[in-house]
C-alpha cells in the first residue's frame, strides 16, 4: 500500500473529518463568544461597577507614571494587565458553559432515541433441519 493511499484512508476516516469540522466551527464560535464578552457583557458589568472598563485595568510596574495604558505600552513600561485577564476568564467561563449545555442537550437526545428492535434470528437452512432430524433419529 502506498503512502498516499494510506494517508487518503486515514484522512477520510469519519473521526478525522468530524474533528476538522469541529475545529472550524470552534474557531467561528470563539469569535462569537469573544464579541459577546467584549462588546456586550463587559460594558454592562463595567457600568454596574461604576463605569469601569476592564480592558484598561492595569498596574504599572515601572517607575514612570502614564495617563493611559496605551501610553504606557508605547513607552514599553512593564504592565500587569489584570483587566485583560478578567476578560479572558469570562470568555472561558462562557465557552465552558456553552459546551456544557450543548453536550448535555446531545446526551439528552441520545437517551431519547428508541433502542433498535432486536433482529429476528435467521431462518434455519435445509441442511440444519436435516442434521437435526438425523440427530433425533439416532437418539431413538
Amino acid at each position: 500500500m502506498s503512502f498516499i493511499q494510506e494517508f487518503k484512508e486515514f484522512a477520510m476516516k469519519g473521526n478525522v473529518v468530524d474533528l476538522a469540522v469541529g475545529v472550524i466551527i470552534g474557531g467561528a464560535f470563539g469569535k462569537i463568544v469573544d464579541s459577546l464578552v467584549k462588546d456586550m457583557l463587559m460594558p454592562v458589568i463595567g457600568k454596574l461597577l461604576g463605569g469601569v472598563d476592564f480592558k484598561h485595568l492595569y498596574v504599572n510596574l515601572g517607575d514612570k507614571t502614564f495617563e493611559t495604558m496605551e501610553a504606557a505600552e508605547k513607552a514599553g513600561a512593564p504592565l500587569f494587565k489584570y483587566g485583560v485577564f478578567v476578560n479572558s476568564v469570562i470568555d472561558f467561563l462562557i465557552v465552558a458553559m456553552a459546551i456544557f449545555v450543548a453536550i448535555k442537550a446531545m446526551n439528552k437526545m441520545k437517551r431519547a432515541e428508541p433502542a433498535p428492535a432486536p433482529e429476528a434470528p435467521p431462518a434455519e437452512s435445509d441442511e440444519v433441519k436435516l442434521l437435526r432430524e438425523i440427530r433425533d433419529a439416532l437418539k431413538k
